[in-house]
């Protein structure tokens, strides 16, 4: 096990019971200050004007030689520093051995309040790949437009992306996302949550969905109307 690593020991999980709390508020920043609902990591603090604490996030890598040492970790730094990068207060990477140690974590993770996890490992279609049973034994409800993106991302550059496994989903207030194992799937993969992971907790802690521009009108412009053909006309009636 690479000795760079955090040994990230969370809050009291059930391990091996399947279970956790539900409704858990992910907490804020150093100090588990409370986050506030429907704000995105960094975003301003409301009336206060103070900004809101950052909303924390936990990186684990799945593998079973990582853990044991053989090798270091290359994933899961990847990972904190991507989440930190979105504003996140990241923890980890915590590493564990493929399997039911992943859904311990996982729990932990979710008991503790974390507003994201990320893995990293495991989804493959080798005997010991067993990260996508182990977090659905944990989520809630599933959100296969994630995964099927970072498939998508990764597809684009290597045709054995096709073969990762890897689900994402809600299990309380966590979003929980799986990662290829590679450091090239974990790149695609944060390519893919830069553009969605701010906006999905967001929507997870009962923010709005952000208001689309109104068209802009010039002043004393003709209001324009759609004609009986499709086209558009001006007010002046013909």
């Amino acid at each position: 096990m690479s000795g760079h690593h955090d040994d990230v020991r969370l809050g009291a999980g059930r391990p091996g019971s399947g279970q956790h709390p539900r409704g858990h508020e992910g907490s804020g920043g150093p100090g588990g200050e409370p986050g506030r609902l429907g704000e995105e990591p960094g975003r301003s603090g409301g009336a206060t004007g103070r900004p809101a604490p950052a909303r924390r996030a936990l990186a684990v890598t799945a593998s079973n030689r990582a853990s044991a040492g053989v090798y270091a970790d290359k994933g899961g730094p990847l990972l904190v520093a991507g989440l930190k990068a979105l504003g996140f207060d990241a923890d980890g990477p915590r590493v564990v051995p493929d399997g039911e140690p992943v859904r311990e974590a996982l729990e932990e993770a979710v008991a503790a309040g974390y507003a994201v996890v990320l893995t990293t490992g495991g989804t493959g279609i080798s005997p010991t790949d067993r990260t996508p049973e182990v977090t659905r034994a944990v989520l809630d409800y599933e959100i296969p437009g994630i995964a099927e993106a970072i498939r998508a991302e990764g597809l684009a550059k290597v045709p054995t992306a096709a073969l990762s496994r890897g689900v994402a989903g809600v299990a309380g207030r966590t979003l929980i996302v799986n990662l290829p194992g590679s450091t090239g799937g974990v790149k695609d993969g944060l390519a893919v949550l830069t553009r969605l992971l701010p906006h999905a907790v967001d929507q997870i802690h009962g923010g709005d969905h952000p208001a689309e521009p109104s068209p802009s009108v010039e002043p004393g412009a003709p209001h324009k109307t759609v004609g009986p053909s499709g086209g558009s006309r001006g007010d002046d009636p013909r």
